[in-house]
């Protein structure tokens, strides 16, 4: 009874548990449609539960200026690696670039570069490939979206070519359908003339699990002014890295603002995600006899406590 799996059609099953009255709370992870109406459900039962969906997230990167002149090829090299990390089936990959003009095409030749070197993979599911397929179609028909670079794939299966796509500020602040979610290996590469424009970029944007900063050391004083605005964005901000890799840590964070998750205070990757599930309970003036072990004043397990100013066991 610790762990049990229901199999069926994704919707029925899953109303049907989100409104089972021995249901206490819900994790979720999938698509913004199928988390927003699990939450919906959720909150119209006569006693409604907390529903902790994660539902996608572009997981923007932004590369500075001094930081592309110094490793353009590097970052091209391995952001492409990252784009592609599972056939792009992460919540974590980084669906979104953001860079300066200047560099525009030099950065996008590695970039194409390093995707084409790399073979398509096998989606999970028909379904997965085909949501990308619809996903791909669309950004390649938006008005002011140019298809830079895209993959070759055996003809059958559930093979998916990467895409990288490109577009400018100004296209992207005015069609808020950029920012959507494209679950696969594919990314946008979005060019900004000067900083004002990547400032306006990043207070538009909507909730994401993570944001990512390529930077030298002067860049990283040049925009701390980003840095400020992007800590109210996401869930996991991270410096020179890349967001695929994701651990299990007290200090992670796999969450974000809405609409990357219901509920931005918790993680559903680390140990703190135990905490979605359980609930406080505070006793006050109970006899020891009452209380939890844990909580006696001689309980047989040893425990950290301050005596003094000082800790002890």
């Amino acid at each position: 009874g610790t762990f049990s799996m229901v199999h069926g059609k994704s919707t029925v099953v899953g109303l049907a548990i989100v409104r089972h009255p021995l249901i206490k709370a819900i994790g979720f992870t999938g698509s913004y449609r199928g988390g927003k109406a699990l939450f919906d459900v959720a909150n119209s039962r006569p006693v409604p539960i907390p529903v902790y969906a994660e539902m996608g997230s572009t997981n923007p990167v932004f590369i500075l200026p001094e930081a592309m002149r110094q490793r353009k090829q590097n970052i091209a090299k391995d952001l492409a690696a990252s784009v592609t990390l599972g056939v792009g089936q992460f919540c974590t990959n980084p669906g979104l670039v953001f860079y300066q003009s200047d560099e525009e095409k030099h950065f996008e030749v590695a970039f194409s570069k390093s995707l084409e070197e790399t073979s398509p993979g096998v989606m999970l599911t028909p379904y997965i490939q085909e949501a990308y397929h619809a996903g791909v179609q669309r950004l390649a028909k938006t008005k002011g979206v140019n298809t830079i670079f895209k993959g070759k794939a055996p003809d059958g299966g559930c093979y998916a070519p990467a895409y990288l796509f490109q577009s400018t500020a100004e296209t992207f602040l005015n069609d808020h359908s950029l920012e959507e979610e494209v679950f696969g290996p594919s990314t946008l590469a979005v060019t900004v003339d000067q900083k004002d424009q990547l400032l306006r970029i990043a207070t538009q944007l909507g909730g994401h699990l993570t944001a990512t900063i390529h930077a030298t050391e002067h860049d990283l004083h040049e925009y701390e002014d980003l840095i400020a605005v992007l800590e109210q964005k996401v869930g996991r901000l991270i410096i020179n890295g890349y967001p695929t890799g994701v651990e299990v840590t007290h200090a992670m964070v796999h969450g974000g603002p809405y609409p990357a998750t219901t509920d931005s205070r918790t993680t559903s990757v680390g140990t703190d995600a135990i905490k979605r599930f359980s609930r406080p309970v505070c006793y006050q003036n109970f006899p020891q006899f009452l209380v939890p072990d844990e909580l006696k004043d001689h309980n047989p397990l040893k425990i950290w406590r301050m005596v003094n100013g000082t800790w002890e066991k």
